[in-house]
């Protein structure tokens, strides 16, 4: 029996990656144009697809490798996020981003400490910029005091870990940021700071000598042929021995997972170029990153020259998109929080014009797991990352990889204990169910 798979839409992104665009010009992508066999195929051009590339290539030395990107490598959700790389606990789920108890948290830190050690050794072999991956820590801000109590809270449970931390109050925080806003901040020193789209591409460069890499080349769809696989591009097939998917929420317009996968978009905004005169008014340091206390607040970084120039990038708010795209009403609302948020924080540059905005695609489970494993004959999943793509993407990519390779590790055993991500309730309740507990979240967390 012939089984295909066929994607009902293909991914669709509003507004121009900042991250992307104040680098330097891309090369003319390389597509997929005639017929061609592998050993392996990636889906997805991300952080799951690269580490599941370059893993894929560690343990089967000379197999014939191919990646599929669907735009741009940089363009894509990848390129649209915040940045930040962290080792640390981040449930978005909860108050104040502790997880479910003290020896999951230990495990969750060895795990995503793997993450960022196997991310540094790619930048280190593929001599990607040291400015697009500074071990420099971040920050969570509180602008409130019930943020600041969940600061405390925060520390607390570091403190039981056994992880360092340090606790700045007003003034250190309008010392490195310029920023009278924040009551307190919990600076902890493990997160790696990227420049993503650099990073995406400087390490998809790199990758070129190992493994063949097509932009502009969507996966329409793949079927089961004799042993192996087709996929199905524009332009041309790729057969395959194996399929690893890489394309976090995206897995559902392929039919699977269907109705366990919620769909919400960030968006983002970031600033012309800060000149003299701005930099002088606003005072602080040059380059730091903030995360929210609260998780519904506004994630805000200042870059510097090395990641492409002296501005500030503001993310906030969300919508839960089942259809997978956003639309110009929702981007206009949430250009209009993000410049609330932004003025409020930095009146001596209020006003400062935006020269991007975007919105990027999250994707989540209920119960807080990721797709992995085998979904079929020789098809395996990196998927839903739930709002950790960084450090999670490059797990499951690394997971899939090695599910493919039949190679075990802490890495899979730990994902191979997972549940199925659970079931969403049926159309129009999640729809309405999940607007309204976003509005009132974000209402809670409007301080921040």
């Amino acid at each position: 029996m012939t089984r295909n798979y066929s994607a009902k839409r293909l991914p669709k992104h509003a507004g121009a990656a900042g991250w992307n665009a104040i680098l330097e010009p891309m090369r003319p992508a390389r597509v997929l144009s005639e017929n061609t066999e592998v050993d392996f195929a990636v889906i997805g051009g991300g952080f799951a697809g690269l580490s599941a590339a370059r893993r894929l290539s560690q343990l089967n030395p000379g197999a014939r490798i191919a990646l599929l990107e669907a735009g741009r490598i940089g363009e894509g959700a990848a390129g649209r996020n915040s940045g930040f790389m962290i080792d640390l606990p981040h449930d978005l789920t909860s108050d104040n981003y502790a997880g479910e108890s003290e020896r999951s948290d230990q495990k969750i830190t060895r795990l995503n400490r793997m993450a960022i050690d196997f991310a540094h050794s790619m930048v280190e072999e593929f001599c990607v910029d040291a400015a697009y991956f500074r071990h420099e820590g971040k920050i969570n801000g509180a602008g409130c005091e019930a943020s600041h109590a969940r600061n405390i809270s925060y520390a607390g449970h570091l403190e039981q870990l056994g992880e360092d931390y340090q606790l700045l109050d007003a003034e250190d925080m309008a010392r490195l940021t310029g920023s009278r806003y924040y009551r307190s901040g919990l600076y902890t020193p493990g997160t790696v700071m990227l420049q993503p789209a650099g990073y995406v591409r400087q390490v998809a460069t790199g990758l070129g000598d190992l493994v063949d890499i097509y932009e502009d080349t969507p996966a329409l769809s793949f079927s089961r042929t004799g042993a192996g696989w087709t996929i199905r591009t524009p332009a041309a097939n790729l057969d395959a021995g194996k399929i690893i998917l890489c394309n976090n929420g995206h897995l559902e317009s392929f039919g699977i997972k269907r109705g366990r996968l919620m769909h919400v978009f960030l968006f983002a905004c970031m600033t012309e170029e800060l000149d003299e005169t701005a930099r002088r008014r606003l005072g602080g340091e040059g380059r730091w990153g903030i995360t929210p206390s609260d998780p519904m607040g506004a994630t805000i970084r200042r870059i510097d020259a090395g990641q492409g120039g002296n501005r500030i990038v503001t993310r906030s708010w969300a919508e839960f998109c089942p259809g997978m795209e956003t639309s110009e009403r929702q981007m206009c609302r949430a250009t209009a929080s993000m410049r609330r948020k932004f003025d409020d924080r930095f009146p001596q540059i209020a006003g400062m014009p935006m020269e991007y905005s975007w919105s990027g695609h999250l994707c989540l489970s209920r119960n807080g797991v990721s797709v992995t494993g085998e979904i079929d004959d020789g098809v395996y999943a990196a998927c839903c990352q739930n709002g950790l793509g960084t450090t999670r993407g490059t797990l499951t990519g690394i997971c899939a990889a090695e599910q493919a390779s039949r190679e075990k590790s802490v890495v899979t055993e730990f994902f191979g204990k997972q549940e199925e991500p659970s079931l969403l309730p049926p159309p129009p309740i999640s729809t309405l169910g999940a607007t309204a507990i976003l509005r009132w979240k974000e209402w809670q967390a409007r301080k921040e």
